[in-house]
């Protein structure tokens, strides 16, 4: 990792000790970002839980696997604009401020879910309904390209220096919180509804929750103030004119560290997240109940582990925590997916954990090293670009590819070897990073 470089002495106290922010602030901070990043990946990731129900309704062929190889391709495409989004709001957000950028991501990606609760599906409308549902996604990719990145800023800029690890990690830990609530809920309903009311209304309830999800959000956001950092920036006139050339300028090297850094996170998210309540469905022949249950002990895990994981990578450093986790992956991966795949619910709801501690082990340590990568001047828009281009290429892919890999090999634990090999890229990027664990931002 870059080396940072001490603030000047004459700097407002405010600005010092991570922001001199009082902890009443500093909590109304962590609601506000915390409540807005639940949303969106409420928004984003209920579209992936309910993948096998969708493939049905807009996608119907006969044929299992096709259904939901089509699903998960219009998964992915939602990706493909990530990078554009995270251009597009990243710079937004290093020239007007964090809050308000953030505050626009969340109305829009609430727009485009709540109308994939109200689209026609293919019995009704025939191939307009996949063309539909392709848009709304798009616009949900687009505007996720802004989420990410813009929260990890905005925490990165309020924590303390001492505690930014523990203070960032709110962030992955409110966004598996809310992947475990889109499981959650689509355990409950498919639960409570016989098969055939879930597949003809049951799965538009999570998608029509985006409205009021996307007010409540969009209400806590605007009534933020920015960074102190973003705010002391504006005032002395050094906010970037133009965020993405200064980027490319000054922050190419930072920029590839943190495609390789993301690359398991981008993968290790979407596979536990997106893939695997389809894999134990459709590969593994798990009955739609424990499949979903399964899955939500999983992100479970993630959810709640990831703060201590912030906190132990305050004290003993970025680098260990990251590197372990992507170790974790490499080598037990194969084992977790074996566990799986005999059939007896414990043991998959056993190794979904394994994997969820591995992923917390990275999600915790790794967004506060990501912002300690970048300057101020161009932080939100250089982390969104690059994290952005890392999320497209892999994570959007994921669930496609993996489902394709044992289509392709005719054996179920092939997903596996994809893990394991992404691990080991981010593991050796890691090896070439420098700690910047209790370092000051860089103005």
């Amino acid at each position: 990792m870059q080396d940072t470089h001490d603030r000047r002495a004459d700097e407002a106290p405010e600005a010092q000790d991570g922001g001199g922010v009082p902890p009443r602030t500093l909590r109304r901070v962590l609601v506000a970002a915390g409540l807005g990043h639940f949303v969106e990946w409420f928004d984003f990731g209920i579209y992936g839980t309910l993948a096998v129900i969708l493939a049905h309704n807009f996608f119907p062929s006969g044929n299992e696997q096709a259904e939901l190889l089509s699903t998960f391709a219009v998964f992915g495409a939602g990706f493909v604009m990530r990078p554009l989004g995270g251009l597009f709001f990243g710079s937004l957000g290093d020239r007007i401020g964090r809050q308000r950028t953030l505050a626009l991501v969340v109305l829009t990606t609430s727009a485009a879910t709540l109308a994939m609760g109200l689209l026609p599906t293919h019995a009704s409308v025939g191939v307009l309904a996949p063309v539909l549902l392709v848009l709304a996604r798009l616009v949900q990719g687009f505007a996720a390209g802004g989420e990410s990145a813009g929260a990890t800023t905005l925490l990165a800029e309020y924590a303390p220096d001492d505690r930014r690890g523990r203070v960032t990690s709110w962030i992955d830990a409110t966004g598996f919180a809310a992947f475990v609530a889109g499981s959650g809920l689509v355990l409950l309903l498919t639960a409570a509804l016989s098969e055939s009311s879930m597949d003809d209304w049951g799965w538009r309830v999570p998608f029509l929750l985006a409205a009021p999800l996307g007010i409540a959000g969009v209400y806590l956001r605007t009534r933020l103030e920015d960074s102190p950092e973003f705010r002391r920036l504006k005032e002395s006139g050094h906010t970037a004119g133009s965020p993405l050339k200064e980027s490319l300028a000054t922050a190419r090297t930072a920029m590839l560290f943190c495609i390789g850094f993301m690359l398991i996170k981008a993968v290790g998210h979407w596979a536990l997240q997106t893939f695997m309540p389809g894999y134990l469905q459709t590969t593994l022949d798990f009955d739609r109940v424990p499949a979903f249950a399964i899955t939500t002990a999983g992100l479970f895990v993630v959810a709640v582990l990831v703060p201590f994981m912030g906190s132990l990578s305050d004290r003993y450093g970025r680098r260990p925590l990251m590197i372990g986790g992507c170790l974790g992956f490499v080598l037990l991966s194969w084992p977790a997916f074996w566990l799986m795949s005999q059939g007896h619910a414990v043991l998959a709801c056993l190794a979904m954990i394994l994997l969820g501690v591995f992923m917390a082990a990275f999600d915790g340590a790794s967004s506060a090293a990501l912002a300690e990568l970048f300057p101020t001047r161009v932080r939100y828009g250089a982390m969104a670009v690059a994290y952005n281009i890392a999320t497209a290429l892999f994570g959007g892919m994921t669930p496609y590819f993996a489902t394709w890999l044992v289509s392709a090999t005719d054996y179920d634990l092939s997903p596996a070897f994809y893990l394991m090999v992404i691990a080991l890229v981010s593991a050796i990027t890691l090896l070439r990073a420098r700690e910047t664990a209790r370092t000051r931002l860089t103005p």
